[in-house]
């Protein structure tokens, strides 16, 4: 099995003088979640090189287990610093891809090309993906095959508004992702602010926050299993 993660290269929020960038959480759960059943991991992202991290997933309220080991693992560390450029990764290298969250790709990701070029070519060659968070805003701009927006009609879920208020980043933001999914004729789903929400819908796996980016990733393991039995 080989997995892309696709992580964000902007580190400024907004015009606030603060950092951005990915969510530890994020990225560790799934990361863990795709190393401990076997997979061969990529890390990718537009600039290349180490990404930003989110400073404030760093502190003591926000550390998992996960987070924790993710920082103890030299072997991870070494890849995250050294992601590929997005625009050197092919689909047809990889069974699917996973987006891990955090502000930044709401600036990077969601209006990158190389991006939506890249999710559109796995949903084409019929491989179910996943993106949780901010993420779910890197697909405002991806085409369904048949031209309209991949969203349109499917549900979906992401950092909700009231997540977002409860952050304090509403006027902050350049797009509210509810809001977003909304406008290009998503079903938008959620739960509870920050409970853990994960749906499917079709080749798409999406998750609401930080804590629904591990159950993300095993609901993803879980599909392709499903996809490669149906194919046997």
């Amino acid at each position: 099995m080989k997995v892309l993660m696709v992580i964000t290269s902007h580190d400024q929020l907004g015009n606030t003088g603060r950092k951005t960038g990915f969510w530890l959480e994020e990225l560790a759960a799934p990361y863990f979640v795709f190393k401990d059943s076997g997979a061969e991991i990529t890390l990718a992202s537009p600039k290349g090189g180490r990404p930003p991290l989110d400073p404030k997933s760093n502190e003591p309220e926000s550390r998992t287990d996960l987070t924790l080991r993710f920082e103890a693992d030299a072997a991870a560390e070494a890849q995250l610093d050294k992601t590929v450029r997005l625009d050197s990764v092919r689909q047809e290298d990889f069974d699917t891809v996973f987006y891990p969250g955090g502000h930044g790709p709401m600036w990077d990701l969601a209006e990158d090309k190389d991006s939506a070029g890249l999710i559109e070519s796995f949903i084409a060659a019929g491989k179910t993906i996943a993106v949780v968070c901010h993420s779910t805003g890197a697909l405002r701009h991806v085409k369904a095959p048949n031209g309209k927006p991949l969203v349109e009609g499917k549900e979906v879920t992401g950092f909700t508004n009231g997540e977002e208020e409860d952050v304090g980043l509403t006027k902050v933001v350049p797009f509210l992702v509810e809001d977003e999914m909304l406008k290009l004729g998503a079903v938008f789903s959620k739960t509870a602010n920050w409970g853990v929400h994960v749906v499917k819908d079709g080749l798409l796996i999406t998750g609401q926050n930080p804590h629904s980016s591990g159950p993300a990733a095993k609901a993803l393991l879980a599909a392709l299993a499903q996809q490669a039995k149906s194919a046997a």
